[in-house]
């Protein structure tokens, strides 16, 4: 250590050493496995709801259709806030199911529109009124986002547990360096303090 820098030993846990403990190897042998559960178990759980929330997604979109519905009633511009969703408004509708019967419910439509207008509306198989699918491309990223936080949320407990099997490594290297202490420290000498 020449001029004061440090070196630093790689793998040191690994090596023999008089003043190695069992805990020393222990945590040197977790720590090894806590990366690679990270890196393959972070890695395969993204990817497995990645894939699932894709597929899923792509079930509604090939479930869901458009159709053309007629208002029923004039749509207002001046709606409470309560009913409104900033350009929209929920008003009734008449539709036609697959199968050709006809409906009437209500749903979120464009403001300031005269009864009699046809308006898309999205239905599922059984004809009831849905939301619209999310696009492939919005599939996509929520796909992402959803793998990513699984990914994470998996290494947040992996490394929440390695840190709690460190703590209480550390604890009984402590009680181990006290117990020896009691041993050895009584053979120096008088002691300070």
């Amino acid at each position: 250590m020449a001029h004061g820098k440090r070196m630093k030993k790689w793998f040191w846990r690994w090596r023999n050493n008089p003043l190695r403990r069992r805990e020393d190897i222990a945590e040197a042998w977790l720590m090894l496995a806590l990366c690679a559960l990270v890196a393959v178990g972070g890695t395969a759980a993204g990817l497995v709801t990645a894939h699932a929330t894709d597929e899923t997604l792509a079930q509604l979109r090939s479930d869901r259709r458009s159709t053309h519905a007629v208002l029923l009633t004039d749509t207002s511009e001046h709606v409470s806030a309560v009913r409104s969703s900033g350009d929209k408004v929920s008003a009734s509708v008449r539709w036609r199911t697959p199968d050709g019967s006809a409906r009437t419910g209500r749903t979120l439509t464009d403001t300031g529109l005269k009864a009699g207008t046809r308006v898309v509306v999205w239905q599922d198989s059984h004809g009831k009124l849905t939301a619209a699918p999310p696009s492939a491309g919005e599939a996509a990223v929520e796909a992402g986002v959803l793998g990513t936080a699984a990914g994470l949320a998996l290494t947040g407990a992996v490394l929440g547990v390695g840190a709690v099997v460190r703590w209480r490594l550390d604890r009984q290297r402590i009680d181990s360096w006290g117990r020896e202490w009691d041993l050895a420290g009584p053979q120096w000498g008088h002691r300070t303090g």
